[in-house]
Order: structure tokens, then C-alpha cells, then sequence
């Protein structure tokens, strides 16, 4: 990931810009789920809990 820094562009802003480009790409997101090894089985299962979950909630706003 690269940030070039403006004329007259200070280096927080130039921080923020790139701190902004990384959350965006999800490349920490990407480094955190990598850090250490996950069994296929433990991912398909914390997709379907995640998917019920998203669905009682769909379900419940609907409902107001």
C-alpha cells in the first residue's frame, strides 16, 4: 500500500489517509483471521452461527 505525501501535506494526515486505505481493503482484517490456523469445520460453523444470528435479527427489525 502506498500514500504519497503532498507539498505542503502533513505526515498525520498523510497517517490517516492510509490508515483509512488499509481499513477499507481489509487487509488487517485478512492478517487477523491468518495469524493462526482455523479448521475448515470451525469456519463453515462460525459462518452458519453468524448467518442465524443476521437472520433472528432481519426478523426481529421486520417485526417493529
Amino acid at each position: 500500500m502506498k500514500v504519497t505525501i503532498r507539498k505542503g501535506q502533513s505526515v498525520e494526515k498523510a497517517l490517516k489517509i492510509f490508515k483509512k486505505r488499509v481499513k477499507e481493503s481489509g487487509m488487517m482484517l485478512e492478517l487477523k483471521d491468518r495469524s493462526f490456523y482455523r479448521k475448515p469445520s470451525d469456519i463453515k460453523r462460525e459462518k452458519k452461527k453468524k448467518a442465524i444470528l443476521r437472520n433472528y435479527y432481519k426478523t426481529l427489525k421486520e417485526k417493529d
